[in-house]
């Protein structure tokens, strides 16, 4: 699946879940909400890119990218976790849910791509 596909898709499952529980979120909470969503949006579009870029050079490269790139990413959301509650005052649990919500499902979500990409790969050797 192309990085631009795989984006797609992932900008498609928050518009239609935000949609959708949008209602149901209090106001104060709204941007909060939108704020976890984007940050794991970002995270997990990053995460494919990585891994699907590192997967054609040598195994050393490969490694290197992906665990580095998890560090730097944890880092990162930790970061713009601490700022968005401590700067911009959203409120830490709504961010916390939807952060972690939307995280664990595009994990799911970018393991069962890439398994296919790989196993596609294996059969066709």
């Amino acid at each position: 699946m192309s990085l631009k596909r795989y984006a797609s898709i992932v900008l498609g499952v928050v518009a239609a879940t935000l949609a959708a529980a949008w209602p149901a979120v209090p106001a104060e909470a709204r941007a909060a909400v939108l704020s976890g969503a984007a940050l794991s949006a970002c995270n997990t579009v990053l995460a494919y890119f990585l891994t699907v870029w590192s997967m054609a050079r040598s195994p050393n490269v490969f490694l290197g990218v992906v665990l580095g790139g998890m560090v730097a990413r944890m880092v990162t959301m930790l970061l713009a976790v601490v700022a968005a509650v401590l700067g911009l005052g959203l409120p830490a649990l709504p961010l916390a849910v939807s952060l972690l919500a939307y995280f664990v499902a595009f994990l799911a979500f970018e393991l069962t791509v890439l398994h296919r990409r790989t196993s596609h790969r294996a059969a066709a050797r």
